[in-house]
């Protein structure tokens, strides 16, 4: 077979492919760290209106989160149904994620030449430098 050569047109057009991955990769990175961002702090209204706290007692709140888990577990244990539907609804409120994901696989080839890679060994918490 013979070896397909690159002409200025092909490096171009991969060039505006690669172009238009990485502005669609931090598009939907901004938009899903948007609405994530959003909706949580929507919940942490919610909560702090529930529990009568508006950030300055955490200590306050700590009983009520106790009773919260143990409500939870008690669903758990006799409502198994009910706690499986309370789960899933839970997971469907942080769907942005999935915008988050999708944006991050996008910039992963634009990225991924400029990071470091990880090696096993090098990074900050290790002990053997802090003994020589």
């Amino acid at each position: 077979m013979a070896a397909r050569q690159a002409t200025p047109r092909s490096l171009t057009s991969i060039a505006g492919a690669r172009s238009l991955t990485s502005i669609a990769g931090a598009f939907l990175l901004a938009v899903g760290f948007l609405i994530l961002f959003s909706n949580l702090d929507a919940a942490a209204a919610r909560i702090a209106y529930a529990t009568g706290n508006t950030g300055g007692h955490v200590l306050e709140t700590l009983p009520a989160l106790v009773l919260a888990l143990l409500h939870g577990l008690q669903a758990y244990v006799f409502d198994h149904a009910g706690f499986l539907s309370g789960v899933l609804q839970f997971l469907v409120s942080f769907w942005p994620l999935i915008l988050i994901l999708a944006g991050a696989l996008l910039l992963r080839d634009v990225l991924g030449g400029r990071l470091p890679a990880y090696k096993p060994g090098t990074g900050s918490s290790n002990a053997k430098g802090a003994d020589a």
